[in-house]
């Protein structure tokens, strides 16, 4: 990987984008948020300023794959849809018993092949053995969040007051609704809807 190949690149970005004929390693460098003499003693030992780059590239929504690599984009695009998108909470447990965790916005994104998830999701722990056999203490759960409706039944993360937790959701005649643990040991439990947020379904379980 050559840095005076890439600074060519960078100065064709910039001919368009400033409307200049003629573009100099010191508009390179103000661009990438370096000096002059920086960027001179970078070329002089051919060391690539990755984070500045990569800065320059999403100010400008460029693939950083083509100005290194001259990987064509569409190609780029293609080979990133074979995976989905899952956001890992992983400091957030759902509750299948005791106390919980409220849901948070701190994640970690990993890509997993749509041959194992075919759509993007969230991802927690579960702690607690209030839905075993079902899902067991320390399983990860893959929840869509785009999925809500409690009427199709299945298993729900939700949020409360007291934390957050799975279960199973029925919808009662009078309108409330009743959390219900797969392990028997754990009786069900009645909550007003106005206390409850469905967070998601969960589609997927990781033991």
């Amino acid at each position: 990987m050559n840095l005076e190949r890439i600074i060519d690149k960078i100065k064709d970005i910039l001919r368009i984008e400033l409307e200049k004929d003629k573009i100099l390693n010191k508009d390179v460098a103000k661009a990438l948020n370096l000096t002059p003499e920086n960027l001179s003693m970078l070329k002089k030992r051919n060391k690539i300023p990755y984070e500045e780059i990569a800065y320059f590239c999403a100010k400008r929504k460029i693939s950083i794959n083509w100005l290194l690599f001259d990987q064509n984009s569409e190609e780029i695009v293609e080979n990133t849809n074979r995976f989905s998108i899952i956001k890992y909470f992983k400091d957030i447990n759902a509750s299948a018993g005791g106390g919980a965790i409220n849901f948070d916005e701190n994640y970690e994104i990993i890509y997993i092949d749509k041959k194992l998830i075919d759509k993007n999701l969230d991802a927690i722990h579960v702690v607690g053995d209030s839905m075993e056999p079902t899902i067991k203490d320390g399983s990860i759960i893959f929840i869509d969040r785009n999925d809500k409706n409690i009427s199709n039944g299945g298993i729900f993360v939700i949020s409360t007051t007291s934390g957050t937790f799975v279960k199973r959701i029925n919808l009662k005649s009078t309108g409330e609704l009743e959390l219900i643990s797969d392990n028997k040991i754990y009786p069900p439990e009645t909550i007003s809807p106005e206390n409850v947020e469905i967070v998601g379904k969960v589609i997927k379980i990781f033991s």
